[in-house]
C-alpha cells in the first residue's frame, strides 16, 4: 500500500457572502437547527439567535449564554436560487411556534408520542424537524419530532420519540428516507452522567405516525480512549466524546453512511468519522476517518459519485474547509480550505448542498479576524461559501 501525503489547498472560485448579521446578536449551530430542500428546490435554513452585549469573551461563552443573553429564538432563512441569496434581510422567527407549539412548555406527560395521521416521507412536501425536549444532549433530555406536510409553510404538533429504555436522547435534526419509506432518524443517547454519546437510529412505524429504536451506530466503548482525559467537570457538555452529532446519507448503491463528531477539546480538537451500513440501517461498522482536525461535518452526494465533506475547523487559523472521497467515502483526498480568516474557534456547524455537476454550497456561523468588534473572535453572524470542485 502506498500512503500519499497531499499538502493543502485553496478552494477555487469560492465567493462568500453574509447571510444574517445584527450587531447585537450571537448566531450559532445551524448544523443542530435544521436544514431542508423542499419540492421547489427551496432551501431552507435555520439557526439559533440570541441577544448579548459583546463587551468581552467571557459574556458569549457557550456555558454562560443563557445567563448573560436574551430573547433565544430561531431564525429561519430561504434561498430559492440554489444559496446564492437567502433572505437574511426579512428572515421568519420562530417558524416551528405555530399551531402545537414546538414543544417547549410541554410536559412529557401531555406530549403525544405519535403523530396523528399516517406520513408519507416519500412525499417531497413532507420535511421532518427532530428537535429535544427538556434542554440539549444532558441526561433529562427526550428526542421530539415535528412534521411540515406543506414544503415548510406550516408545521403540526410536536411528538415525543420514546426513550425506548435509553437513559436520555438528542436530536440534531438529521433524518432520510429509504426508498421503501421508512424514516431513519439519528439521533444519541447519553448516559445518566451526561457524559458518554452513543448515536442510534431509529426507525419509522406504524405508518410513519411513531418512530423506535433500530440500532446503535458505534461501539459501546471505544477501545482506544481518544476522547478520555482529565476534565474538571464532567456534568457539563463541554467534555470529551468519541462519537455523537451523526447524520445520514443514502448513496445510489443503497449503502448508508453517517457521519459523526469526535472530541477532546471543543474548541478546536475534535474530528469527523464516518460508519456504514449495508443492511438498510440495522447494524454498522467504521469505514474511516475524514480527516485529522474538523467537525461536526456534512457530506454531499455528486452527481460523479464523489463525496464531499464540509467542516468547521476550529485550531488557527480557524475556517471552513473540505475534503472529497472518490471511493464511497473509504479514503480523502487533500484538505481544501474554504476560507481561514476565522477570528475564534467559535464557528463551524455547516449545513450544505449541492449548487450544480460541481459546485457546493455552505451555510454557518462565522466571526471574523477583521471584525472591528472583537470579542474572542468577531460577532457571531451566519455566512454562506459556494465553491468549486475541480
Amino acid at each position: 500500500m502506498t500512503i500519499r501525503y497531499e499538502r493543502l489547498c485553496q478552494a477555487s472560485r469560492v465567493d462568500h457572502a453574509i447571510v444574517y448579521r445584527r450587531e447585537d446578536e450571537f448566531c450559532s449551530w445551524p448544523f443542530t437547527s435544521g436544514f431542508w430542500e423542499t419540492a421547489d428546490g427551496t432551501l431552507i435554513a435555520n439557526f439559533a439567535t440570541r441577544n448579548v452585549s459583546y463587551a468581552s469573551g467571557d459574556a458569549i461563552r457557550h456555558d454562560v449564554l443563557g445567563q448573560n443573553s436574551s430573547n433565544p429564538r430561531t431564525v429561519t432563512v430561504r434561498s430559492r436560487d440554489r444559496g446564492l441569496t437567502w433572505d437574511g434581510d426579512d428572515p421568519q422567527y420562530n417558524m416551528m411556534a405555530g399551531p402545537g407549539g414546538d414543544g417547549r412548555g410541554m410536559t412529557r406527560e401531555t406530549m403525544p408520542t405519535r403523530f396523528a395521521a399516517p406520513v408519507d416521507y416519500l412525499d417531497p412536501n413532507v420535511l421532518v424537524s427532530s428537535g429535544t425536549n427538556g434542554g440539549f444532549a444532558t441526561a433529562n433530555t427526550q428526542a421530539t419530532a415535528r412534521l411540515s406536510r406543506d414544503g415548510g409553510l406550516t408545521w403540526g404538533e410536536t411528538i415525543l420519540v420514546p426513550l425506548d429504555h435509553l437513559a436520555a436522547t438528542t436530536g440534531v435534526q438529521s433524518t432520510l428516507v429509504r426508498p421503501d419509506g421508512r424514516l431513519l432518524m439519528f439521533l444519541f443517547s447519553i448516559d445518566n452522567d451526561n457524559t458518554h454519546r452513543h448515536p442510534v437510529v431509529y426507525g419509522s412505524v406504524n405508518e410513519g405516525r411513531e418512530f423506535h429504536f433500530m440500532s446503535f451506530v458505534t461501539p459501546r466503548e471505544d477501545p482506544f480512549g481518544n476522547a478520555d482525559g482529565a476534565y474538571d467537570d464532567p456534568s457539563v457538555a463541554f467534555v470529551g466524546h468519541r462519537w455523537f452529532y451523526p447524520r445520514g446519507y443514502l448513496l445510489p448503491s443503497g449503502r448508508i453512511l453517517c457521519i459523526t463528531r469526535c472530541q477532546r477539546d471543543p474548541t478546536g480538537v475534535m474530528w469527523s468519522e464516518v460508519f456504514h451500513s449495508d443492511d438498510d440501517g440495522q447494524t454498522w461498522g467504521f469505514l474511516s476517518r475524514v480527516n485529522d482536525f474538523g467537525a461536526p461535518g456534512n457530506l454531499v452526494l455528486m452527481p460523479d459519485g464523489r463525496i464531499v465533506a464540509v467542516y468547521g475547523y476550529r485550531l488557527m487559523p480557524a475556517g471552513i474547509r473540505a475534503t472529497v472521497s472518490e471511493d464511497g467515502g473509504k479514503t480523502w483526498g487533500p484538505e481544501i480550505i474554504v476560507r481561514d480568516d476565522g477570528g475564534s474557534w467559535d464557528l463551524g456547524y455547516p449545513n450544505s448542498w449541492l449548487v450544480d455537476e460541481n459546485t457546493i454550497g455552505t451555510l454557518y456561523y462565522f466571526n471574523s479576524k477583521d471584525d472591528p468588534v472583537q470579542a474572542n473572535g468577531g460577532v457571531r453572524h451566519i455566512q454562506r461559501s459556494l465553491f468549486t470542485i475541480d
